[in-house]
Parts: structure tokens; sequence; C-alpha cells
């Protein structure tokens, strides 16, 4: 699938970084354009792999380049006054080779949270390609700020967005980890796991053709119909095979050496329990898959290690387990591979506690605001500076 990438605030520039960088040295074909908006020049001069001409330094007029300290409304307000400076980059943009945008923001800060909303509304009225965001929730220890800013922005950014993909920092941080270090990790999985979903089907020239075609418009079709979702992940070392034909005819008819039949029902047990393993393991957001609408399911690795029993059962097994009808599948070959990956998308999530904690939130703190409004504009504009403690206790 080849993606319009743009990476809105500090976590979101670092996000679309590391996936050019993953683009290129697999040479996947995923990134097609990849721009970084940010309102701190430090942020956008941190990083390496999006071309300089590509990074946009919003609100200059406004915070003279320092970033909007945590401020979501004002990163909209930002947002919205310099629409036309981010729309001079995405002019550069080929959109007729592009099947969809991407918009990868963290949601507890403030440009990213403001903004990104406000550039996917832009990008849904101007273009008729999909419009899907990466939204990356803060850890519950990052301060209530953080926390009140993710429950604002995730209202706003579900309902610009065709889907949002969301990443749940919370899940993922290991504790003693260093704030830096765990950030690091986290975006290695995020970028890992998009990549494999998002890589399937875009085969170049004398590269292995996938058995069963996972292409852009099966993640689309899985896609549709909007809400939330979530990607799991589970892989295994193999052995590639050297010097031994792997394609689809060998796969269709188990090879010309006897022990072929043993081999390909090995891989097929082993399809089977790395779906199990991605379904039922650590999810980038943690819901019950019970109950999601769509599902696709990707098996990428060397091509002698996948077949199409193994995908077909574990298609069904995860029809079975979300009670979905509408549960696609494929591989992705990567010939010289030393592992096998099972990625699982799950679309129109419903049944996920640390949304509907933020949706809990969002209410009270709403609650709260109303009645500060009532006694005093001024009151307010003084809380949206206060600091992280005096926010945790009043939301």
């Amino acid at each position: 699938m080849k993606l319009a990438m743009i990476g809105f605030g500090q976590a979101g520039g670092k996000v679309v970084d590391k996936f050019v960088e993953y683009d290129r040295e697999r040479n996947a074909g995923i990134v097609r354009a990849a721009v970084a908006v940010n309102s701190a020049k430090a942020d956008l001069l941190g990083l390496k792999n999006i071309p300089k001409d590509q990074r946009v330094l919003i609100g200059q007029s406004r915070v003279k380049g320092h970033g909007v300290g945590a401020d979501n409304e004002l990163g909209a307000e930002i947002a919205e006054e310099d629409i036309d400076e981010v729309q001079g980059a995405i002019d550069s943009i080929p959109v007729h080779e592009v099947d969809a945008f991407l918009v990868v923001s963290g949601l507890g800060g403030g440009t990213g949270s403001g903004g990104a909303p406000v550039l996917a509304k832009h990008l849904k009225r101007i273009y008729t390609e999909p419009v899907y965001g990466i939204g990356i929730l803060p850890g519950s220890d990052e301060g209530g700020i953080y926390t009140l800013n993710a429950a604002r922005s995730f209202q706003t950014f579900v309902r610009e967005v065709d889907n949002l993909l969301v990443f749940d920092n919370d899940a993922w941080r290991k504790t003693g980890e260093s704030v830096q270090g765990g950030y690091d990790e986290i975006n290695e999985e995020i970028v890992n796991r998009f990549g494999v979903l998002f890589g399937a089907g875009e085969v170049k020239d004398g590269q292995e053709v996938a058995e069963s075609v996972v292409d852009s418009s099966e993640i689309i079709n899985t896609l549709a119909g909007g809400g939330v979702s979530t990607v799991g992940y589970a892989s295994e070392g193999v052995e590639p095979r050297k010097n031994k034909g792997g394609g689809l005819l060998s796969r269709l008819t188990g090879g010309d050496e006897p022990d072929d039949n043993l081999d390909t029902a090995h891989t097929t047990n082993r399809i089977t329990s790395l779906v199990r393993k991605a379904a039922l393991g650590r999810l980038t957001l943690p819901c019950e898959i019970e109950g999601a609408e769509r599902a696709l399911l990707v098996l990428a690795g060397p091509p002698e290690h996948l077949n199409r029993k193994g995908i077909e059962r574990g298609r069904k097994w995860i029809e079975e387990q979300t009670g979905s009808m509408e549960v696609r599948g494929g591989d992705y070959p990567i010939p010289g591979a030393g592992k096998v990956a099972s990625v699982i998308l799950l679309s129109g999530v419903t049944n996920v506690p640390r949304i509907k904690e933020l949706q809990q939130v969002a209410i009270e703190a709403q609650d709260n605001i109303e009645e500060i409004r009532q006694e005093s504009d001024s009151n307010l504009e003084n809380l949206i500076n206060d600091d992280e403690d005096e926010l945790e206790s009043l939301f």
C-alpha cells in the first residue's frame, strides 16, 4: 500500500521518520512521500530521514518556534491558521500514486493532538483518497494534562479520519525503562507492525508473487466503516531454504522432495500458532477481539514457510473468535527473511477499556470546564496553563 505519511507534532514526526528509514532499508515501497509538521523548531531539526524541504514549522507568529507547551487548543488554532503552509508541502506529493493518506500523531501533547484532527479534516475535504490516522496514547504516568489532551483529541481525531489505528503507550512501556529508551522501542514496535501490514501487496519486478494476494484494496475494505482499529503481531525465527525453489507451484503441490509433506504440515501448524499469538497477545490497543467488525490477516516471511492451508485455518479461527464474517487473509512473501510474522488488523473494535477510561475523563473534564466558565473565563485560561499536579487534582 502506497502512503503519503504526515507526522504531526513530536511523536508523529519521529514515527514517520522511522517509517522512512524502515522503507528505505527494506525497499518496501510503502512511503511514497513523507512530511513532518511541528510548532517546535528543535523537533524538526532532530529528524534524520524526512527531507528538510518537507519539514513544516507552523505557528511562528504565535510561539516563535518553541512549541505550544502541551496546550492542544492552541495547537489546533495554529494548525487552522497555518494550514496553507502545510498544504504547500502536500502539494509536492504525487497524489495520483498514493493509495491513502496517513496522519500520525501523539495524542497527549499539544501540537499533534490539536493539529492532527484539523489536518485530517482538511485532507478529507480536498482529496478523494482515504485519510487514516495513527494515534499514540500517552502512558498514564505521563501526567494529567496529557491524559486530558488524549481524551479530547481522541474524540475529535476518530471523527475526522476514515479509521483511527491506535497505539497505547501504557501497554508497552516497561517498568524502570528510561523515557527516551522507552519511546525509541515503542517507535520500533509501531513501525514493525504497521510496516508489515502496509507492505503486503507491494511487489517489485522479479519479486515473489503472493499465493493469496493482499493488496491495498483489502486494507481499505478492512478499514472501511470508520471507528478504531488495533493490530496484533507475532513472529518466529526460521531458516530460509537455500537453492530451493519456493514459488507458487511448489507451495500448491507440496514440492517434489519426499519430506515436503511433513514440511507443509509443520508450516501449517506454525502459521495457526502465530495467528493465535498475534490475536491473543499484546495488541497495539489492548481490547477484547470479540465483536470486531472486520479483520485482515497477513502472513509474511520466506515463501517456502507460507502456505494457503495455514492461512485459511488462521482466517477461520479469527472468524470464530471475532464473530465477524468480514475476515480477509493472505501472504506477503519475503525471500531470504529470517522469520515468519503474523499481523492481524482488527477494525471497528468496541470493547476497549482504555477508550472507555478516556471517554470518562473527557466527560468529567467537560463538566468541570463548564462550571469554571460560569465563574470566569479568565480562570479557565489560567487553568489551561497550570502545571500537571493542579490539573490532576482538578480532573
